[in-house]
């Protein structure tokens, strides 16, 4: 298992368990709970503590095909199997997202050498791919909103630290930094957020609006 050093914070681990986050977000999450034992334990946790609390309310009459019904209304397929980690680079959660591994992202240049793929956006986020070519820069950004990093392959080191495959990086609006790839292999990302970035320099201001990050 990957010796990941930097853990999703408990208050993201509960709204993934109790399905509250944002679907990009969510992605984030799964994907990080299935390269750290750390986190699908901490998961597990709150779940038990959420059908113990079930458990105490007081039970009323369903009709036996209520589970049926229910899940026909939201159009899930039954209730979600734990997070299975894949062979390749990607996990499964992220994995079923892209449909397929690595080789099977529709990357695009966002400029400066990097390239993205969109995976989901909404009203409520963007879940984005971003591979960064090894030793090269992202911008010096802040944030207007919450920007969730996860690293899949390679590694990349910021003001924070570190973070190489399985780590993830929470930022807000506290936070400014300036991404930079880890030489010798590029850092793939997979990157949620739900505002666009504050660039500080003039040219990825004025690209923005085209790549929409």
């Amino acid at each position: 298992m990957t010796d990941i050093q930097h853990h999703a914070p408990d208050d993201l681990l509960m709204g993934y368990a109790t399905g509250a986050l944002p679907q990009a977000f969510d992605l984030v999450v799964a994907t990080h709970v299935s390269l750290s034992d750390d986190a699908r334990a901490r998961v597990e946790a709150f779940e038990a503590v959420g059908g113990a609390v079930l458990e105490d309310l007081d039970k009323v009459d369903v009709a036996d095909d209520s589970l049926e019904q229910t899940l026909a209304k939201i159009g899930a397929p039954g209730p979600a199997a734990a997070p299975v980690i894949s062979d390749g680079t990607f996990p499964t959660p992220l994995r079923n997202a892209v449909g397929g591994d690595e080789d099977a992202v529709r990357w695009r240049y966002v400029g400066r050498g990097v390239k993205q793929c969109v995976l989901h956006s909404d009203e409520h986020g963007t879940a984005r791919l971003l591979r960064i070519p090894a030793g090269r820069s992202m911008p010096e950004h802040s944030h207007n909103g919450t920007e969730m990093t996860l690293v899949l392959k390679g590694a990349f080191r910021d003001e924070d630290g570190v973070f190489a495959r399985g780590d993830l990086e929470v930022a807000d609006a506290q936070v400014n930094h300036t991404p930079i790839a880890e030489p010798g292999e590029d850092c793939i990302c997979l990157v949620a957020t739900d505002a666009r970035l504050k660039f500080q320099g003039l040219l990825p201001r004025i690209a923005q609006p085209f790549l929409g990050i």
